[in-house]
């Protein structure tokens, strides 16, 4: 996802093909693409294929397993498949013809139609992917504050603003006099820098703060259920000692015999739960609470059981777990593609500077590698992608 790619030096072989540069860049002019080409770079083909199977089949799987296991069908999983999907199709559409090139020794030599088309697809999913990333931290931030939320408009206005950053090169930015049919590249500075503003400068900032908010919020969430769960059973277990020193007749639903008597079904419910939530435990898809509490437990009024679900709804235990691999994964982003992204700008705002050609290629994988670590950081970080995948893997040999 080379979205704003700069070069100005003669390519290394393991140069990058498809980088996009600004128009004053030299771009091994001396060299034809029949000259190139008897300098390959085998090992960028053997690095390549590996990388386009392992995203492909990671992808495809975080994909499927979303699709097919009902403990992972969260809102937050969603957006993963999202951002999964844009990954996929940077394997099948730009990887490619991105390690086509660069076993060429870095020169071109399709024709500059379907440059453009793959400098488009670059763009475009480059800036998926970071707005899929921000697209979470809104909506995490909306459910933290009880704001109503609507995934579908998220996820689509990430894919159209995607597109709209990218339009430009498919609509004829890159189509400039002399233009050296040899390099695949953005032709205009100002295209590269606005293309990187608005994929990752500005959102990125965004996301970072939002997931801070999001954290700090979900944290004084727990503070205060957990509070809340405490006052509650302290102020059933007075009314129950108070009926018994009062000798009162016992409550109706309740179990007989010596203190402590049930608490109603609504807070053992929660007091069950908060149990799973602090042992990170929730594979059952039923608190299970003992059966005499079922029977026998206080009844709880009915409106009040469904406002608290209601509540309960918007953060429940899946939802909390599925968040906690988020800022592995912004983590990963930002590391892979922050140096793409200082070094490619800077070199379409200082044309004069001086990077080395490998470190422009070496920045370039780094940033396309990101699409092969998300399913691994699902793997290690997510039970229930795990599980899925060692079924898949299992079925599979």
């Amino acid at each position: 996802m080379k979205c704003a790619s700069v070069q100005s030096q003669p390519p290394s072989v393991g140069q990058s093909p498809a980088t996009m540069s600004d128009n004053s860049t030299d771009f091994n002019t001396s060299a034809s693409p029949a000259v190139a080409g008897t300098h390959y770079n085998f090992p960028a083909l053997v690095f390549g294929i590996l990388l386009i199977v392992v995203v492909i089949g990671g992808n495809v799987l975080v994909c499927l397993s979303v699709y097919l296991e009902k403990a992972l069908k969260t809102t937050t999983n969603y957006f993963i498949v999202s951002l999964a999907f844009a990954d996929l199709l940077l394997a099948v559409l730009v990887l490619p013809l991105f390690v086509y090139a660069e076993v060429r020794g870095g020169v071109w030599s399709l024709n500059t139609v379907m440059c453009d088309g793959l400098m488009t697809m670059d763009v475009m999913l480059c800036t998926a992917s970071i707005f899929n990333l921000c697209a979470i931290s809104v909506d995490r931030y909306a459910c933290i504050v009880h704001v109503d939320h609507r995934q579908l408009i998220l996820l689509s206005a990430t894919w159209l603003l995607a597109l709209g950053v990218a339009s430009p090169v498919i609509f004829g930015i890159n189509s400039v006099p002399d233009r050296d049919p040899t390099r695949c590249q953005l032709e205009d500075n100002n295209y590269v820098v606005y293309s990187s503003v608005c994929s990752f400068f500005i959102p990125c900032p965004i996301m970072v703060l939002l997931y801070f908010g999001v954290f700090r919020g979900l944290q004084r969430w727990e503070e205060t259920r957990k509070a809340k769960l405490r006052s509650s059973i302290e102020a059933c277990r007075k009314l129950q000692h108070a009926a018994v020193a009062t000798a009162l007749p016992p409550l109706t639903g309740t179990i007989p015999g010596p203190l402590p008597m049930p608490l109603p079904r609504i807070i053992e419910r929660d007091l069950a739960q908060s149990r799973l939530d602090d042992t990170g435990d929730y594979m059952q898809q039923e608190i299970p609470y003992p059966r005499q509490y079922r029977e026998n437990s206080v009844p709880t009024v009915t409106f009040s059981q469904q406002q608290h679900m209601k509540k309960r709804a918007k953060i429940n235990s899946r939802e909390r777990k599925a968040m906690r691999v988020l800022p592995v994964v912004v983590g990963c982003f930002l590391f892979c593609w922050t140096p793409f992204f200082v070094a490619h700008t800077t070199r379409a705002v200082c044309v004069t500077c001086d990077v080395p050609p490998h470190l422009m290629s070496t920045v370039t994988w780094l940033g396309y590698v990101n699409s092969a670590l998300n399913p691994i950081i699902y793997t290690i970080f997510n039970t229930e992608f795990k599980k899925f995948f060692k079924k898949c893997l299992r079925s599979c040999c």
